[in-house]
């Protein structure tokens, strides 16, 4: 009897490690997971505060590669994104503190996909479309950010990407520059939002 009791425990012991070690699922508005291959809006939380996410330039005559910005109307939801996380599971489920790529779908730019890429220039941390996917590793560190609870409901969305144990990356929350274009920045002020199936 003792022995069944103690592998009983063993076995309760071992799924609450590995149920307290996994990440949460992310949710969309609807309050279902959030699923690779699927397409989403990225829209913030508060009204009045700008729209979804889209791509646009950012330096005059430039249309390669286009930044991510944010709308200027909330009335528009941007663009539809996919997340592709680092590790595909069998359920596709989108995890809180994961690495994902983040990708326009069907959006083609400078002959490529159009892929988040973190990007610094002249002092500013922004960024553009020319990131890639998958191969995490050193040479595609710019490529990775993650998605975090912040405030109830709501998310952020945050680079400090994990794909490499000997790099350290410059790590901080996305926000919005509060400029004529609303590009997507590291900012001390995260932007909240949250995911609308397209």
């Amino acid at each position: 009897m003792k022995k069944i009791s103690f592998f009983v425990f063993i076995v309760f012991s071992t799924l609450s490690i590995s149920s307290a070690q996994t990440s949460s699922a992310v949710l969309d508005i609807d309050r279902n997971f959030l699923k690779s291959g699927l397409s989403y809006y990225i829209v913030p939380v508060i009204h009045g505060r700008g729209g979804g996410i889209t791509l646009a330039p950012t330096v005059i005559n430039r249309t390669c590669p286009l930044d991510v910005v944010q709308e200027n109307s909330d009335a528009k939801n941007g663009l539809p994104l996919t997340f592709i996380p680092v590790n595909t599971s069998a359920d596709g489920i989108i995890r809180e503190s994961t690495d994902v790529n983040i990708q326009f779908p069907g959006v083609t730019v400078c002959g490529q996909p159009a892929v988040w890429r973190f990007e610094v220039m002249n002092g500013q941390y922004y960024f553009s479309s020319r990131g890639t996917v998958g191969n995490p590793g050193r040479s595609t560190l710019f490529n990775w950010l993650k998605i975090e609870k912040y405030g109830g409901n709501s998310y952020k969305l945050v680079y400090c990407p994990s794909v490499c144990d000997t790099c350290n990356p410059i790590c901080g929350d996305i926000g919005v520059a509060r400029n004529e274009r609303r590009s997507v920045i590291i900012s001390k002020e995260p932007l909240m939002v949250m995911f609308k199936k397209a």
